[in-house]
């Protein structure tokens, strides 16, 4: 008597299978990510090379790197640092109108960057309701740069680092103190290490946010050529005078350090958990 194998039944997947959904990935991200990110390196090759240094190593645009750059940099800082308090404040403790507070971090993913630059513009100018009580400029300055291109990106940080805080289990706080730590040493050895992640993707996205913003940062930033015009504002203008080549030329630049900028990130953070991962 032959005895037949029984056959199982395959399992049905309620979601496509990965043949599927990877395809629908690549042709989502071809169409909306690589094709014009290659489009501007396409522009580009209309140029011949003398044209392109040219064109990127300007005074002008040199200094726009730099004022760019610098001051992505500096915000991306001070929000990894009031952004880590923010969301620290937010998860471990509680206080009146603190669902208020939550609510105005993502104010600026909500509120148009060109009302944001003017309400900026307007709060730090020399005779704005903040202004007037500095001796010194802010509006019109890299310092007034560095704020709005904060302001822009705070929301990255406090809600990369929140659900970390929010998920962190109490009872290695409390095993730490039991051994004698105080509350700089846990968190320094026990929190610190667990959020660094987070910190770091945090900041990436802020960083690179406040490199390509333009709406807030046009109106505070005076746009005076050689100190405070940034390098998105040098691609309009070339845009305008129909200078696609040109702009496309400046752009690539942005595109690529910028790449190259946020790989580094990356490969922090990847070195970063695994070192946190194996201690």
């Amino acid at each position: 008597m032959n005895i037949l194998p029984v056959r199982k039944k395959k399992r049905r997947n309620i979601i496509p299978g990965f043949g599927l959904s990877l395809g629908y990935t690549m042709l989502y991200v071809s169409i909306l990510v690589l094709l014009p990110l290659s489009m501007v390196f396409i522009n580009t090759t209309t140029m011949n090379w003398s044209q392109f240094i040219e064109t990127i190593t300007a005074e002008r645009v040199v200094a726009s790197y730099k004022l760019s750059f610098g001051t992505a940099l500096a915000a991306g800082i001070l929000n990894v640092i009031f952004g880590t308090i923010i969301a620290w404040v937010l998860v471990r403790y509680h206080f009146p109108g603190k669902r208020i507070v939550d609510g105005l971090v993502d104010l600026p993913f909500a509120l148009p960057t060109a009302v944001a630059g003017i309400a900026l513009t307007t709060l730090y100018a020399p005779q704005g309701w903040v202004g007037q009580f500095f001796d010194f400029k802010i509006a019109f300055t890299p310092l007034g740069i560095i704020i709005a291109l904060t302001f822009i990106g705070l929301p990255f940080v406090v809600r990369t680092v929140q659900p970390v805080l929010q998920n962190f289990n109490g009872e290695v706080e409390e095993a730490s103190a039991s051994l004698g730590a105080n509350r700089l040493q846990t968190f320094i050895k026990v929190i610190l290490p667990e959020l660094i992640p987070a910190i770091l993707t945090g900041f990436s996205l802020a960083f690179a946010r406040a490199l390509g913003e333009y709406g807030s940062v046009v109106f505070i930033a005076g746009n005076m050529p050689m100190k405070t015009e940034i390098t998105p504002l040098i691609i309009m203008t070339k845009l305008e005078q129909y200078d696609y080549a040109g702009a496309t030329a400046i752009a690539t630049v942005m595109l690529v350090v910028s790449f190259l900028l946020l790989f580094i990130i990356n490969m922090i953070q990847w070195v970063t958990n695994r070192k946190f991962l194996h201690s």
